[in-house]
């Protein structure tokens, strides 16, 4: 997009806008997402359920108890897969680089059928832990399979592998909720939604995004010397293999939580960093703030657009994000190619 020769083309003035302006827009998209759904509610009883709670009222039990904690929840994952995909991105160095793709999300997926399956009675912040090591399998494999033939991790190698694992993970998942009787229990899951989300929760996973978040924030002038090619970073002084193991573990962290809430939401992390990155620059220290705020956009707007396409029913969230991902992706799988 904007890289060239082993030179970092950072653009702050533009980073510094579209952060501002990404804010303001995040905020609108939340009370727009509070405001529309099977009842309606104006702007100005939004605001005041907010800021002066009265229990007694319909609306604010609504707005307090069940819509801003979901849009809330939108938001924190949408920030945690973007900048996931984001670190996995440069790690890599390959734009078609997102948690979906690489084995992250089935790798979590079959955890769960684990839970449902052996512990069914299991904690939120079991699911949680468990979506961790999930998502942690997962992505071994795909690493390790693409790390196997000299010359290490080619994008293409680590985009093959990660094709291949996650079909091997989905099956055996698919398979145990078959033989264990847990099509149902898992369906909406799988289908990705942010509808049963609550305070609870949010306290477990804000936490956990946040500390995310701020190491992802302190290594990304480490990942913007990696992102050029592991050489040019030994050449520089870097320890490498430390950097991506502590980067691949920013990335377990982000993404098994965004996973544990949301379910497996592919195309998040795919399309955000690269967006942002034709925006702001190949500095790491802009993409990763500018990828968190747009990612949460992202995902709110898909929730409130999964609300209304057919009300009064749910659409996944999943499906809606993909109607934008699938030809994204095909369009960077096509430039590449061209490369």
């Amino acid at each position: 997009m904007v890289e060239k020769e082993n030179k970092v083309y950072s653009r702050p003035a533009i980073g510094t806008s579209l952060l501002a302006f990404g804010f303001i827009l995040l905020i609108g998209s939340i009370v727009l997402g509070i405001s529309v759904g099977a009842a309606h509610i104006d702007f100005q009883t939004v605001w005041r359920s907010i800021f002066h709670y009265d229990s007694t009222r319909e609306a604010d039990q609504i707005i307090v108890g069940i819509r801003l904690p979901r849009e809330l929840g939108a938001a924190i994952v949408g920030a945690a897969f973007a900048v996931s995909g984001a670190i996995m991105q440069g790690m890599t160095r390959n734009p078609l680089a997102d948690p979906g793709l690489l084995g992250l999300n089935a790798g979590a997926s079959l955890a769960l059928a684990c839970v449902f399956a052996f512990h069914p009675s299991a904690t939120y912040l079991s699911v949680m832990f468990v979506s961790f090591i999930g998502a942690g399998i997962g992505a071994g494999l795909v690493f390790g399979l693409g790390s196997l033939r000299p010359g290490g991790m080619s994008p293409v190698r680590i985009t093959l592998a990660g094709a291949a694992v996650s079909a091997l993970l989905s099956a055996l998942g698919e398979g145990m909720a078959l033989y264990y009787k847990l099509s149902q229990d898992l369906a909406f899951w799988t289908a990705g939604g942010v509808s049963g989300t609550n305070w609870l929760q949010l306290k477990l996973i804000f936490p956990v995004v946040v500390v995310g978040m701020m190491m992802a924030i302190v290594l990304s002038k480490h990942l913007t010397i990696l992102s050029f090619g592991e050489e040019m970073a030994k050449g520089l002084g870097q320890r490498t293999l430390l950097t991506k193991a502590v980067l691949m573990t920013v990335v377990l962290i982000l993404a098994g939580a965004a996973v544990s809430l949301v379910g497996p939401v592919a195309f998040v992390g795919l399309m955000v960093p690269n967006i942002v990155r034709y925006l702001v620059g190949t500095d790491y220290r802009w993409i990763i703030p500018c990828s968190a705020v747009f990612g949460g956009i992202l995902m709110v707007l898909a929730d409130t657009a999964a609300r209304m396409v057919n009300a009064p029913y749910e659409t996944p969230i999943g499906a809606i994000v993909s109607i934008a991902g699938v030809p994204f992706f095909l369009y960077l799988a096509r430039k590449g190619g061209r490369k």
